[in-house]
């Protein structure tokens, strides 16, 4: 704010200096206008010999004098000198008219005295008029201006500097809550809110977009610290049957099964293993964008390809005749395909379908793509949380046959870098789930193709 007061009494200062500049020349200008109206005047009764002696002149302050080429009085005002001229002979240039400045004493006038000179009479009896006027009223004038700045001017600094304090000070004071808030809430663990000022302008603004941004913050640290907490308890089961394993073999080493204890600690190592991978694929998904390694995949050949991977329960392929292309990552969509087909898998009492549409949908924006199982199926209610991480229903808890709830939440988020969308529904005869997939269509030969000509 100091800078702004001095840069405010900078300009002001500047703005007075103009000023005064201004009207002095603005009031000079008007003195030689009006000595050169009467000289012009004068040189006219001069060219038609017509002078009176004295010359009529109109005002105390004025005196006007027309001499020759050799410097004699023709004419003089009432109060003119008739002997001396008021400009030296020198000094004058009898074809041109001049602005010269003389002493006061020399004229009889106060203060300084501007004179004016205008040519007159004839070539053969040049002439110059004189005309003399007092400054006095111009200096007065300049100087009463000047004295008046000089009083108003710390005034109107000091009144400046109490409004921009003022308005200033109600300008910064919500941006210092803001502040003080801020540092409550770093100060603390917890979350918080910033205080929101009652006017409607940028601040109230500001503080409701950094209130939203600490609210995503929030989000996402609880959501990490979730994350965190539900990687570690997973990842606490395998290690700790792992160690329960290698205490009671070394307990019992003359009567381990090593076979059976190495058969354990392989299918734990494998269940580490995979979800480590998950983990690192999660991560991996929250920081890369989606557009890496896209390209076209025919998804008939990928389903019968994830489909001769489970001879049992039979995994039975539906696909429409014709190519289906798709845009997408072929890796990322055959570990879609892959959880999918592995969760109905893992709950299907006798069979799974994946399918495909065909038909006019090639020609729609998406391909549909189903995987469907006669299992016990999933509440409606819990539908949309299944695809949350580390989510499992209660039937699916039990380590040997449920996952870690990872399967769901790699999908979701690998249909979504490819552009589509997943959710779950009821089978067709009301016994089962069906998960519905689509995915970008792209267009086949045939679509591409001009239709025949009509007969």
């Amino acid at each position: 704010m100091a800078i702004g007061v001095f840069g405010v009494t900078i300009g002001l200062a500047l703005g007075g200096v103009v000023l005064l500049g201004a009207l002095g020349f603005v009031l000079q200008r008007t003195v030689d206008t009006e000595a050169f109206r009467t000289a012009d005047a004068v040189a006219l009764l001069a060219a038609e010999d017509a002078l009176p002696d004295p010359l009529p002149v109109a005002g105390g302050q004025v005196r006007v004098q027309v001499v020759d080429a050799q410097g004699r009085i023709r004419a003089a005002s009432i109060d003119a000198d008739r002997l001396v001229p008021m400009v030296r002979p020198e000094r004058l240039d009898p074809h041109a008219r001049q602005r010269l400045e003389v002493p006061a004493e020399r004229v009889g006038l106060t203060g300084p005295v501007r004179v004016v000179t205008v040519p007159a009479g004839t070539a053969a009896d040049p002439l110059t008029v004189l005309v003399a006027r007092s400054m006095a009223d111009v200096r007065h004038s300049t100087h009463v201006v000047r004295g008046i700045l000089l009083v108003a001017f710390p005034l109107l600094v000091a009144a400046l500097a109490g409004v921009a304090w003022r308005v200033v000070g109600a300008t910064l004071r919500p941006v210092e809550a803001l502040r003080r808030g801020a540092e409550e809430i770093t100060g603390r663990a917890g979350g918080g809110r910033l205080p929101v000022p009652a006017s409607a302008d940028e601040i109230h603004r500001l503080a409701v977009t950094l209130n939203g941004m600490l609210d995503r913050l929030e989000s996402g640290r609880l959501r990490q610290r979730a994350f965190v907490s539900d990687a570690a308890h997973e990842l606490r089961s395998p290690l700790t049957n792992i160690r329960t394993e290698l205490e009671v073999a070394q307990r019992l080493a003359d009567r381990t099964d090593w076979t059976a204890v190495t058969a354990n600690l392989l299918a734990d190592t494998d269940r580490l293993s995979r979800l480590i991978d998950d983990l690192l694929l999660l991560a991996r998904m929250d920081e890369t964008p989606p557009t890496r390694g896209t390209g076209p995949v025919e998804l008939a050949a990928l389903l019968t390809e994830v489909a001769a991977r489970y001879p049992s329960p039979p995994v039975r392929v539906l696909l429409p005749p014709g190519p289906l292309w798709t845009a997408g990552n072929a890796d990322e969509l055959r570990r879609v395909l892959t959880n999918l087909v592995d969760n109905a898998v893992r709950h299907a009492e006798s069979s799974v379908v994946l399918a495909a549409a065909g038909g006019a949908a090639r020609s729609a924006a998406y391909h549909l793509v189903t995987v469907t199982d006669d299992g016990p199926g999933v509440p409606v209610e819990d539908r949309d949380r299944v695809f949350d991480r580390f989510t499992r229903l209660d039937d699916a808890r039990a380590r040997d046959a449920g996952g870690a709830g990872l399967g769901l939440a790699i999908v979701r988020e690998l249909v979504r870098r490819a552009g589509g969308s997943v959710t779950l529904t009821d089978a067709a005869d009301q016994r089962g789930l069906r998960v519905d997939l689509l995915l970008p269509a792209l267009p086949t030969d045939d679509d591409l193709e001009p239709a025949p000509d009509a007969p």
